[in-house]
């Protein structure tokens, strides 16, 4: 055996360990990162916080209707039923959104938000300076020390702010090698992606929820999620309203609709039995985050009471906790957000994850870009759609060009490499480097 045989064999072996610790992505991406692993061009050189400040226009008094919130249990901070304020007036107002720049000594960026207020200081006290020198293409090693440095890693705000970390690094992968992040976690399973239409802000007034629902779904909004506005603080009152709700959304869009809702944790076990047992007629797609996460118990019974599809976990923030829900049979749908779960990284695992037990992950996300090529890379089977919130999606990417924007539930797939943000300098009025 000659000698640049040899060479050749234990530079396929070391690259073959390489590629085995990102597991979890194609070994077509796999082999391509390890391949251009010592490039120094790749070497992370800066880690920024991009804030920045411009107009805005906004209607206020219309599309605000609150949803149950867990406190609204006390009577002085349950607020007062919501009403659409007549003729609103816009109002102009100035923004400030903030974006994470994650730039290497070739030049190359990556660039990821809008970012949650609660990742900034994460960010800028505890990551950057440890990734200043690291390989930006180091999928797992990146995350993987990250996640260890940090002894509250498991959730909360460290885990958000890991998880805008991993998507901006995301975002410089694709812009290196000339590739949505799709096509780079495997390539695309359609061509176009449809969204359900998540509805909060939309008043739930009684006989008002009906007409906006079906103006909705004529638009192209085919599925919908509504959000519940009451819970046991109502007593009564407010469980018959929450079943009312469901019967007048479903009547106004037929069963050829698909109609989801949402408890934002505000529900205890008897109140959630009762509204199941007594909606299960009209079919909900699923009831979401009857409780908090951490009641796995409750899950578990609604679960085994009714046939209504259960739903968890925009506040899952890693893949384990993901396992014990699934283990113990608490849920069908899986709902983890990669702008908290841990990026794109940990939720493709839990993609992989879901899809061993046969359950779908529809992937929370008041920012649609990591959740959208992650769905797009997915069996339709476990990532039938990607959740779009159809009076927060347009504040959110105010500052972006091309924004990710539509009025018939369905988005065509980016062809930009990464997530194809470019920000808008034409609505922007100052930048401030944090």
């Amino acid at each position: 055996m000659t000698t640049s045989t040899q060479t050749t064999r234990r530079q396929f072996l070391q690259r073959f360990t390489q590629a085995s610790a990102l597991a979890f992505l194609p070994w077509e991406t796999r082999w391509l990162f390890t391949e251009h692993a010592a490039d120094p061009d790749t070497i992370i050189e800066a880690v920024e916080i991009v804030r920045i400040a411009g107009p805005y226009t906004s209607k206020p008094g219309v599309n605000r209707q609150y949803q149950s919130q867990p406190a609204h249990l006390y009577p002085d901070l349950r607020p007062a039923p919501y009403r659409d304020r007549e003729n609103p007036v816009e109002t102009e107002g100035q923004i400030r959104h903030d974006y994470l720049r994650i730039r290497t000594k070739g030049g190359l960026e990556g660039l990821y938000g809008y970012l949650d207020p609660e990742t900034i200081q994460p960010i800028i006290a505890q990551m950057r300076n440890f990734l200043i020198g690291k390989n930006a293409l180091a999928v797992e090693m990146i995350w993987d020390q990250l996640y260890r440095r940090n002894r509250h890693a498991r959730s909360g705000h460290y885990m958000m702010a890991l998880s805008a970390v991993d998507n901006a690094l995301w975002d410089l992968r694709g812009r290196y090698f000339e590739a949505p992040v799709y096509q780079l976690l495997g390539g695309a399973t359609r061509e176009e992606v449809r969204v359900y239409g998540s509805c909060l802000g939309y008043t739930v007034e009684k006989g008002k929820a009906g007409p906006k629902a079906k103006e909705l779904y004529d638009q192209g909004f085919l599925h919908q999620k509504w959000f519940m506005a009451y819970g046991p603080g109502s007593g009564n009152a407010g469980l018959q309203h929450s079943i009312e709700l469901v019967a007048e959304l479903r009547e106004a869009v037929g069963f050829t609709g698909e109609l989801m809702f949402d408890a934002f944790n505000a529900w205890d076990l008897s109140f959630a039995k009762a509204w199941a047992k007594a909606v299960e007629p009209y079919r909900p797609y699923w009831i979401e985050e009857a409780f908090s996460t951490e009641r796995l118990e409750s899950f578990i019974q609604l679960s085994q009471s009714t046939s209504v599809p259960v739903a968890t976990g925009e506040h899952f923030y890693n893949r384990w906790e993901v396992l014990n829900y699934l283990k113990s049979g608490a849920i069908q749908i899986v709902q983890a957000d990669p702008e908290w779960c841990g990026g794109v990284s940990e939720l493709v695992k839990i993609c992989h994850l879901a899809s061993t037990f046969g359950a779908k992950v529809f992937p929370h996300g008041h920012n649609i870009h990591a959740a959208l090529h992650v769905v797009a890379s997915q069996s339709p089977e476990v990532c039938p759609l990607v959740e779009y919130l159809i009076n927060h999606v347009g504040y959110k990417l105010h500052f972006q060009k091309d924004p990710l924007l539509t009025d018939n539930g369905i988005l065509p797939l980016p062809t930009a490499p990464g997530f194809g943000i470019v920000l808008d300098q034409d609505k922007i009025e100052e930048t401030t480097i944090l």
